[in-house]
């Protein structure tokens, strides 16, 4: 009988081990591949998606808003619903509905960046 009889062992080399890395990684690139052409259609540098914070910090500029605002998100409750206003107000400013917003916060995010970021959308500041 094994003392670790909680399972933390396992469950730390499934966290830690070379599969869910990998995954991660292909998930967070695939992000900032849609961040990256999103962010060149509003106007600010692509290469500002591949920092992690400062992406954010500009995903709520192009949402309209102040970048001091993503402060919000570090809020538990708070930063849900700041998620969903930014959500619906980025999908405003590149032309597209509030099912698109819903899309794009709950459902998949990868996949929603990369509509705005390679489809047709324009981005307009009004």
């Amino acid at each position: 009988m094994s003392s670790d009889s909680n399972g933390i062992t396992e469950l730390i080399t499934g966290i830690f081990s070379g599969t869910t890395t990998v995954i991660g990684l292909i998930f967070y690139v695939v992000v900032v591949i849609g961040l990256w052409k999103l962010f060149e259609k509003a106007g600010y540098s692509g290469i500002l998606a591949i920092i992690p914070i400062v992406n954010v910090v500009i995903l709520v500029r192009i949402a309209g808003m102040s970048g001091w605002l993503a402060l919000l998100y570090l809020l538990p409750i708070v930063g849900f619903v700041f998620g969903i206003i930014v959500a619906i107000k980025v999908g405003e400013r590149f032309g597209k509905g509030g099912l698109f917003s819903f899309f794009l916060l709950f459902v998949f995010p990868y996949i929603g960046y990369l509509i705005l970021g390679f489809g047709s959308a324009r981005y307009s500041k009004a």
